[in-house]
């Protein structure tokens, strides 16, 4: 048997060739310690010193991006890690008017490029991380509330236009700024893709343009993660995105894995239940589970994870019948 670092194996496994065994990786919320830079980037150094995953997703709180536009948020127990928004900016359409660009180098944004450059101190240039970004629809029901988001969307198209372009420019200037950093890709976030919230031709319109727009400065990346979130999500419509893994609730919603690795020529991310495997199964659930995982793909072209965050009540012996999977599975 022959021995990869994490950078090969992950590279390997994107491109379908040998790995030495299959890439793991799971990542969570730290609720309270993701008010403060430092107490975030302590807090994901722990969590992957402790297990040894092949990639770290970093993990901030949603409003990272959007406190410097008004928006207010506070954990009140969720136990994915989330927080309540506990105030809007956006109260009428002509406020998406109103957003400018932000600064990535100011305020709320320069705060989390600080935690990235202790993280990149922390673990050095053997592991790689990538940072969370939320997409520009994402982001803008977290400016407005969720049902306003849609009204908005339907009834001033215009002005939604006007605020979806505002923060797809903060995106991509964060990302450009990010990159300084070291992340070796983006986990690129898309709550809305699911045809249970809008039609194909409504994403088409006020998704997938931002979105490209977005990720551009990403390109030069080789581990940029999509995650599709949710339902019934439009795997085909994002399939061709400039990334090299998808990530989706894979377990609860088409497609399968093996569905999937026909659909996409990279690397898909899961196999293992978020809630009743990960949290309310046994250490040996999470390990058969695994296993069908790795059966179903071959081991090629994969990264076992879950279909989301690992809930933070999620039992350590299922995070580590997780990570041990892939070297007795």
């Amino acid at each position: 048997m022959f021995d990869m670092t994490k950078v090969d194996r992950l590279k390997a496994a994107i491109q379908g060739e040998r790995v030495d065994r299959v890439p793991v990786a799971l990542w969570r919320h730290f609720p309270g310690d993701d008010y403060r830079p430092e107490d975030l980037a302590r807090a994901t150094v722990d969590f992957q010193q402790r297990f040894d995953f092949d990639f770290v997703k970093v993990t901030p709180a949603s409003g990272f991006c959007l406190k410097d536009w008004g928006s207010r948020d506070r954990w009140v127990g969720n136990l994915e890690g989330t927080r309540e928004y506990t105030h809007y900016p956006i109260q009428s359409p002509d406020d998406w008017r109103e957003i400018k660009p932000l600064d990535p180098t100011k305020g709320e944004l320069s705060a989390q490029l600080r935690c990235l450059r202790l993280i990149a101190g922390a673990l050095g240039k053997d592991t790689p991380f990538i940072q969370t970004i939320f997409s520009p629809l994402a982001q803008a029901k977290n400016l407005v509330g969720r049902d306003n988001l849609l009204t908005h969307l339907r009834l001033y198209p215009e002005a939604m236009h006007e605020g979806l372009q505002t923060i797809t420019t903060s995106i991509a200037r964060f990302i450009e700024a990010a990159i300084d950093t070291g992340i070796a890709g983006v986990f690129y976030a898309v709550q809305h893709a699911q045809y249970g919230l809008l039609a194909e031709d409504e994403y088409r319109t006020f998704g997938v343009p931002y979105d490209q727009q977005a990720l551009e400065p990403a390109g030069s990346l080789w581990l940029n993660v999509l995650h599709l979130h949710g339902a019934d999500v439009m795997f085909d419509l994002l399939a061709d995105y400039p990334v090299q893994v998808i990530n989706w609730h894979d377990r609860e919603t088409r497609p399968t894995l093996s569905e999937a690795q026909q659909r996409f020529d990279g690397a898909v991310c899961g196999g293992i239940q978020q809630w009743d495997v990960m949290v309310r199964g046994a250490p040996d659930d999470v390990q058969k589970q695994a296993i069908d995982a790795m059966k179903q793909t071959g081991g090629r072209r994969f990264i076992l994870g879950t279909g989301c965050v690992t809930p933070v009540i999620a039992p350590i012996s299922n995070i580590r019948a997780a990570r041990e999977a892939v070297t007795e599975g």
